[in-house]
């Protein structure tokens, strides 16, 4: 049950909100259509603001913020009844429904699939801790269509500190891209990181301690909770390498001098549900090679800083990159992502995959003269080239950018600050 002038004082707020605060857009472009919209994503990355985005503007949208009091315990009766009253307060007609937090609302699932079939546009958000995205997709029966919402890029994050280079840099200019990526690279690209400075290393600890508490230990009511913290140890200091589910049932087991690898292997299979830690599998047709071979990234190098772990940029670039990468596939459904090892243990950090072709391989290595490239680097990408017959060799430096011929092909090297802010929209947008 809800009280009439108690939920009308929340929708005037939110409009004032809307209207006055910064909101600064997002490159994830929604589009509500007849399917709905499921944004999925680590906690803290901004999926609130994104919604609130999506309703600036629109005058047929409808806010539920599902965690505010004037919305609390409400059943699927009571938001239908919120519509028409909305409707008639504001003299509206509307047509799309935005639920944030939606899992507070018992059998949500049966909800949104009554707002579709009455024939409103839906777009929903949940906490990670309660709604994953897998849950979504099983709830929904692939009715809805989910966009996997990260922390900030680095143009979104110049875009935060309202940082606009021009089309051609200057050598100001690439001083200044450089110094802010060492600063992104380091602390990430958590909103509150950026409009909060001077408190960062409170903030990333606290999320830190929260992804570990509430969106792992709680949500799968994990036991072993030490080994728990020892799992995310271990991946957060070997981030951006290749693992395996016996190296960290070994580094357990050297701190609880007991084997526990069933215990860990379970474990290590619930992390990326979490959001906070991905798999990238080894490039290879046999699915059982593919599951043997895995690296790990994770959703944000500053969660690594905070811990106090090594200062490896070599290892912050190439997680970068992945988290680069991934964000496309919200455009790209198809493109997949994977890494190449051989037998001689060649190695190409990145194959990137649409559909049936490899599109790319990428290298990433922390040099900034043409010197300083390990040899190795260029004979594995030349190998992996001949092997899976692609063409569009990339190697992402930090300071080296040439195009050169190498073993008859043509392999470009891309300083990564140019390589992050590419896209020909960021140089036009203004928050």
């Amino acid at each position: 049950m809800f009280e009439k002038e108690f939920v009308l004082e929340y929708f005037k707020q939110i409009q004032k909100k809307i209207k006055h605060e910064r909101i600064v857009k997002r490159e994830l472009d929604i589009s509500l259509g007849r399917k709905p919209i499921a944004i999925i994503g680590p906690r803290r990355v901004g999926k609130t603001y994104l919604l609130l985005d999506i309703v600036r503007g629109n005058k047929d949208i409808i806010y539920f913020d599902l965690e505010h009091s004037a919305l609390r315990n409400l059943d699927h009766r009571d938001v239908f009844e919120i519509i028409s009253i909305f409707e008639e307060y504001f003299k509206v007609k509307i047509n799309k429904v935005v639920l944030d937090e939606v899992q507070r609302i018992d059998n949500w699932e049966t909800l949104i699939r009554s707002l579709i079939d009455t024939g409103y546009m839906v777009a929903i958000s949940g906490s990670s801790s309660k709604l994953l995205g897998k849950e979504i997709a099983t709830q929904l029966r692939g009715r809805a269509i989910t966009h996997l919402l990260l922390p900030l890029s680095f143009r979104e994050y110049l875009l935060f500190k309202d940082i606009h280079f021009g089309r051609h840099f200057s050598i100001s200019d690439k001083t200044r891209a450089i110094n802010q990526l060492e600063e992104f690279l380091k602390w990430g690209g958590y909103p509150e990181i950026v409009l909060y400075r001077e408190r960062k290393e409170n903030i990333l600890k606290e999320y830190f301690e929260t992804v570990l508490q509430k969106d792992f230990i709680e949500r799968f009511e994990v036991v072993h909770t030490y080994v728990a913290k020892l799992i995310f140890e271990f991946v957060f200091q070997n981030f951006s390498k290749e693992i395996s589910v016996n190296k960290i049932a070994d580094f357990v087991a050297s701190r609880l001098k007991k084997n526990g690898k069933n215990i860990v292997y379970d474990y290590v299979e619930k992390l990326p549900e979490s959001f906070s830690v991905f798999f990238v599998e080894k490039f290879e047709k046999s699915i059982y090679k593919r599951k043997l071979g895995r690296k790990v990234y994770i959703c944000d190098t500053g969660l690594s800083t905070v811990l106090q772990f090594e200062t490896d940029i070599g290892k912050r670039m190439e997680n970068t990159v992945f988290l680069e990468l991934l964000r496309k596939t919200n455009k790209r459904p198809l493109l997949s992502i994977y890494y190449w090892k051989d037998y001689q243990q060649r190695e190409v950090d990145f194959v990137v995959k649409e559909g049936a072709k490899v599109n790319q391989l990428i290298q990433v290595t922390y040099a900034s003269g043409k010197d300083e490239i390990e040899k190795r680097e260029i004979r594995a990408l030349s190998k992996a080239s001949d092997l899976l017959k692609c063409k569009k060799l990339l190697v992402i430096t930090w300071d080296y950018e040439n195009e050169e011929k190498i073993r008859n092909k043509i392999i470009k090297f891309t300083p990564l600050w140019k390589w992050l802010l590419r896209d020909t929209n960021f140089y036009s947008k203004k928050v």
